[in-house]
């Protein structure tokens, strides 16, 4: 019996374009492609930044309490805008990632695991970040 790859923590920035990582594999579910993780080690880093990200972000973004699924565009926030926060927490330029999985490693090594990360610069990341913008107007007007 083969298992599928568990989804990918931060799905929604991959979808975005707002990151990338080479373990992401894409997966047929129904008529929509969704990120795996091709490697259960970093599919649990990934998911524990994830979880300290919405534990940390609860109270500036006035999330739900954990446990409960979030909005589209709140977890939108929380996946880009953490995974910016992150970049620039290490000293990098504050962008989408080209390597998420090398992201949280790095992330790993510097603050001395996880729950060492500076999650004041983070959370203003995620606090400061915002998608699209709409295109002005309403639908159908030039």
């Amino acid at each position: 019996m083969t298992t599928d790859p568990p989804p990918c923590a931060f799905a929604k920035a991959v979808l975005a374009r707002q990151g990338a990582c080479p373990l992401v594999t894409m997966a047929l579910e129904g008529e929509a492609e969704r990120p795996r993780c091709a490697s259960p080690v970093a599919n649990a880093n990934c998911r524990t930044l994830h979880a300290l990200l919405r534990e940390r972000a609860t109270f500036a973004l006035r999330l739900p309490t954990p446990g409960s699924s979030l909005p589209h565009a709140a977890e939108q926030r929380l996946q880009c805008g953490g995974l910016r926060g992150l970049a620039a927490a290490l000293g990098e330029p504050e962008a989408a990632p080209s390597d998420i999985h090398a992201l949280v490693t790095r992330a790993q090594a510097a603050f001395d695991g996880l729950t060492g990360i500076p999650f004041a610069t983070v959370v203003a990341s995620i606090v400061r970040w915002e998608g699209r913008q709409r295109a002005a107007g309403k639908a159908g007007e030039p």
